[in-house]
């Protein structure tokens, strides 16, 4: 029998995600139901229904999306309903887009460690960040920001990293008022990265001696290479830097919205999946140039779910003034100081896929493809057709 056509991320997941967690059994309870959604993502195995239109009769079948956060396909609508609410909660200021690594030497403790180390990137570049700017001799005021995880590179290795959006402005205890940064950048970047090192690798080590690491089998299990690792990364320079400033603060969230709910890698960089390997694209940083890497499905599977999160772990945070619990607040007074309008607030969390689709598109999402006057209604529910994993 002809095995079916590959031609995504989910096909892959769907004919051969099963042999794969077959070959290692010690990740089918982290990732078996992230492989069995992403390959059940839009086929009859989630149900869906039948519609026709009731103008010329065409007949269109929609299956069920998957709806989970590490799927390739089910982004797009968590994306376009984070950029509607965040539009109306940019401050009147300048923005940065910083981005915080961490060093590669970090992987396979971070690899072993997953919840606890991405927490701790989250805190350090937290206190980092709101310790510097409130410091008279750099900004001197309480600044907000929010940070998204991301942990791949472009092969999909193991590459942690936090997208943070900086606005050049926050409050000043000292003058009682709201300021704004002038032309650069808030806080010198050689010394924010050296205080993000610091605490960092002090926190590590107070978590390394608290027990709260898992080591067992690891080139670390020993004390004395356990401090080695931290000697040899306070000596390194720890990547800290400017990728983005935006003067208008229009163009922020549309800019951003392209990392919010990113995964490892999306199915437009996929080129072809025959038999055993897959080939996609990759950007080449030393160079700046595009480039293909080809893998066997097994290697492209493995990397892949390099990049499960742990169940629960909240990939987009908010601090200072950006925090849930002020930052309303601290909007109204802002704009009230410089006699500005408030941006109305909006909300999306009601809000249904098809008036999402319609914002976004400018049309109705139940509009007939055929004869583009009709409207689609739904005739025919299909019930989920589950298969049985394959390999």
């Amino acid at each position: 029998m002809c095995m079916e056509k590959l031609n995504t991320i989910n096909d892959l997941f769907r004919l051969k995600g099963h042999q794969f967690l077959n070959r290692h059994p010690h990740l089918k309870k982290s990732a078996e139901s992230i492989v069995t959604a992403i390959g059940a993502c839009r086929t009859a195995a989630l149900g869906g229904r039948v519609e026709q239109c009731n103008t010329c009769g065409h007949k269109v079948i929609r299956y069920n999306s998957c709806r989970n956060r590490h799927c390739p396909q089910c982004q797009a609508l968590k994306k376009e309903k984070w950029v509607l609410e965040k539009s109306s909660e940019l401050f009147p200021f300048p923005y940065f887009h910083v981005v915080f690594t961490l060093p590669d030497e970090l992987a396979s403790l971070v690899y072993h460690n997953k919840r606890r180390l991405y927490k701790l990137l989250f805190a350090s570049v937290k206190e980092s960040l709101l310790s510097m700017t409130r410091e008279e001799k750099y900004f001197g005021a309480r600044i907000g920001f929010f940070a998204i995880l991301h942990t791949w590179g472009q092969r999909l290795n193991l590459h942690p990293h936090l997208h943070c959006v900086v606005p050049g402005g926050g409050f000043s205890e000292k003058k009682q008022k709201w300021i704004q940064c002038g032309s650069g950048w808030i806080v010198p970047n050689r010394a924010l990265s050296k205080r993000f090192r610091s605490i960092y690798l002090q926190a590590l080590k107070k978590i390394y001696h608290q027990g709260e690491l898992y080591l067992k089998g690891s080139e670390y299990e020993a004390p004395e290479d356990f401090q080695g690792l931290i000697d040899a990364l306070f000596q390194k320079d720890w990547v800290v830097y400017i990728k983005e400033t935006f003067r208008h603060t229009q163009r922020v969230i549309q800019y951003l919205a392209r990392y919010t709910h990113r995964i490892a890698i999306s199915n437009h960089r996929i080129k072809k999946i025959d038999a055993e390997t897959i080939e996609f694209t990759f950007k080449d940083y030393r160079t700046g140039q595009r480039k293909l890497l080809t893998l066997s499905h097994q290697q492209f599977m493995g990397r892949y779910l390099l990049h499960i999160l742990p169940k629960g772990f909240v990939r987009i945070r908010y601090y200072g003034l950006y925090a849930h619990c002020k930052k309303r607040r601290c909007l109204e007074e802002v704009y009230a100081a410089w006699g500005l309008p408030v941006p109305e607030r909006r909300e999306t969390s009601e809000a249904s896929w098809q008036e999402i689709f319609q914002h976004v598109l400018g049309r109705q999402p139940d509009c007939c493809p055929n004869c583009k006057k009709g409207k689609l209604l739904v005739v025919e529910d299909l019930a989920k057709r589950p298969r049985s994993p394959p390999g």
